[in-house]
């Protein structure tokens, strides 16, 4: 279909009320052409469609030394077909220094949920970029000095008056050093320079809580110095960047967007035959197979590689397949040039069922919202069926060439991830070990024989610097055992946490089978004789375990310690959290008060006792056990 066929039949749909179909097309339009006129009618199309569909609305305040204006439709039409409405308002040019001290800017007064701080080197340090041969080491290091000195003084400034999380570009490098080849052979050369300021920059963003850098130098090498820039628009409208690359930095954007915002996917799913190795395992045999280190098994062995570090990143990795079950986990098992082996996938549905219900299979095996889902499948016949039935669900487009599967998977933004904890390091084992528990719950007579038998240690203690980044992360992602959704950054988490009227507790869960990680978040806050339960969540990993009565115990006798009459909360209803709408309910709270289908529940402290259950070790640490 032609780009123009298909903004004829998205405006059909639009006209008919159809916003699923327009949007699906939207996207199909957007992933042939990608372009500044193309992003001009994905942009108007969907502000059309913005009321009847569900999108996340972030808003982002772009700082920058340079013409950026350009980009800003690419940005939000890339946004809006990944699911995100952003709206965007940039700063005046080469104003980032007064909009950031001035806490009544225009910066402020927009209250932005993302900041990115765009700008280059010939702008920030014009001595470096410019005039380098000329300067002394003396010189050189007195500049270095300034410009660190004025990044620190920036990003202070910024976080004092905003919690919102800020991207800070990196400076390049020049496409010429001045002094040559002989630069590189320097001690004091322009590169070191320019390599000692970001080096100090990525410092300061780990100082500073929701700081993150954007290696702008790195971006600028993977696609060409020499071909970057457009020293003409440069000289006469002040835009740097070459046409053909404006849609490479909206898309490098987009890549913090999504963790940012909390789109993200938690599951990769993958088809097997010419998808994670080439040919067909049922004609061709296990040996018959390529994915060896020489073409063309590599393409598909990188691919391997890939979903691998994914997999260390802590995505879920899942097979959908329609094959023989005993032919595909013969190369799973056996196959030499394998990476992936069994133990990497937590959910198989290797059968010749359709893979749209296979998916929701996997989705529900897993505890895991629909959208959580992402689809890699080298027939797009697959692909388009998969978008069509399940729009939720990220379909990953590949390329004719498997050579180009690897690097589609690499550019997929939903899998990226700004921080990791302890718990992502080791979620494969997690679910490894998942499968442990559902076998033992099969095999014991009674769901309390099977607390029982779990040997449930959990553990509740205050949040930490080392456990900051898993409560804001748990906030962020999780849906379905949720009472509010109320979605934090690390930086506010630590504001809360820092302040007297309130407690933010983390909840880790041990058992037979190993150790869950950091699995729940509780947040309340004190006003008067009440204490108010802000946030209380669990993952989907132990949901019906009931450790979620462990947690709301020790919160009444908290509240009780801390001299108050009653513990309150509210229950915000969602799409995904119809897992938690009764948990007040069934833990002797009463019903005080209702407003457009949110609920507020309370329960006397003082008269009312909610035990910990009794197949449950509780361990209380820190602040948590002085309650």
């Amino acid at each position: 279909m032609t780009g123009l066929s298909l903004r004829q039949e998205i405006d059909r749909h639009i006209a008919s009320n159809a916003a699923a179909l327009a949007a699906a097309r939207l996207g199909e339009l957007w992933q042939k052409e990608a372009s500044p006129s193309t992003a001009g009618f994905v942009v108007s199309r969907y502000e059309r469609l913005r009321s009847c569909m569900s999108l996340l609305s972030h808003r982002a305040f772009i700082l920058r030394s340079f013409t950026i204006e350009p980009v800003i439709p690419l940005l939000r039409a890339a946004a809006f077909v990944n699911g995100i409405d952003l709206i965007v308002q940039t700063g005046d040019f080469n104003a980032y220094a007064q909009e950031i001290l001035d806490p009544a800017s225009r910066l402020y007064q927009f209250e932005p949920d993302i900041g990115i701080w765009a700008l280059q080197t010939r702008d920030i340090a014009p001595e470096l970029w410019e005039q380098y041969a000329d300067l002394s080491p003396a010189e050189t290091t007195a500049i270095i000095s300034r410009v660190v000195t004025l990044f620190r003084d920036l990003i202070q400034a910024f976080r004092s008056y905003s919690q919102a999380p800020l991207i800070v570009h990196t400076l390049e490098m020049p496409a010429l050093a001045s002094q040559g080849i002989l630069d590189r052979q320097l001690e004091a050369s322009q590169a070191a320079a320019v390599e000692q300021i970001n080096s100090e920059l990525r410092n300061l963003a780990k100082a500073h809580i929701g700081v993150y850098i954007l290696d702008y130098d790195a971006l600028i090498a993977r696609h060409g110095r020499m071909r970057w820039y457009d020293e003409r628009k440069w000289l006469v409208m002040r835009m740097p960047i070459a046409a053909e690359h404006l849609m490479d930095v909206a898309n490098e954007w987009l890549r913090f967007v999504h963790p940012l915002v909390g789109k993200v996917c938690k599951v990769l799913v993958t088809d097997l035959d010419n998808t994670l190795w080439g040919g067909v395992v049922g004609e061709d045999g296990v040996e018959g197979i390529k994915v060896d280190s020489d073409y063309p098994g590599a393409a598909y062995r990188t691919l391997q590689r890939t979903m691998l570090d994914l997999y260390r990143r802590g995505i879920i990795l899942a097979i959908c397949s329609k094959n023989n079950l005993s032919d595909a986990m013969a190369v799973l098992e056996s196959h030499q040039d394998m990476l992936l082996r069994p133990q990497h996938f937590a959910a198989l549905r290797i059968n010749w069922d359709d893979k749209v219900e296979n998916l929701r299979a996997i989705a529900a095996e897993l505890k895991v919202g629909i959208d959580t889902l992402a689809f890699l499948d080298d027939n797009p016949v697959e692909r388009a069926r998969v978008r069509a039935e399940l729009p939720a669900v990220t379909v990953i487009e590949l390329p004719d060439d498997p050579m180009g599967y690897a690097q589609a998977l690499r550019n997929t933004p939903v899998f990226e991830r700004l921080s990791l904890s302890n718990e992502d390091h080791e979620r494969g084992h997690y679910y490894a070990e998942q499968r442990q528990r559902l076998e033992l719950e099969r095999n014991v007579a009674s769901l309390e024989g099977f607390y029982e038998a779990l040997q449930q240690e959990v553990k509740i203690a205050p949040v930490s610097s080392e456990t900051l980044v898993r409560v804001a992360q748990l906030t962020q992602k999780t849906n379905q055992f949720n009472l509010t959704t109320r979605r934090y950054s690390e930086q506010q988490i630590a504001e809360m946490a820092a302040s007297p009227n309130w407690g933010v507790y983390t909840l880790g869960v041990k058992d037979r089978f190993g150790d869950n990680g950091i699995v729940g978040v509780a947040i309340s806050h004190d006003t008067e004789d009440v204490s108010e339960i802000d946030t209380f969540l669990l993952s989907c990993r132990v949901i019906g375990r009931t450790v979620e009565t462990a947690l709301l115990a020790f919160l009444v006798k908290q509240s009780r310690a801390r001299g108050k009459t009653y513990l309150q909360g509210w229950f915000i209803p969602t799409k995904k959290n119809t897992p938690a709408k009764e948990f007040y309910s069934t833990h002797k709270f009463r019903l005080l008060t209702e407003r457009g289908g949110e609920t507020l529940w309370s329960v006397d402290v003082r008269d009312t006792e909610i035990a910990c259950p009794p197949w449950i070790r509780l361990i209380l640490s820190g602040e948590a056990s002085a309650s």
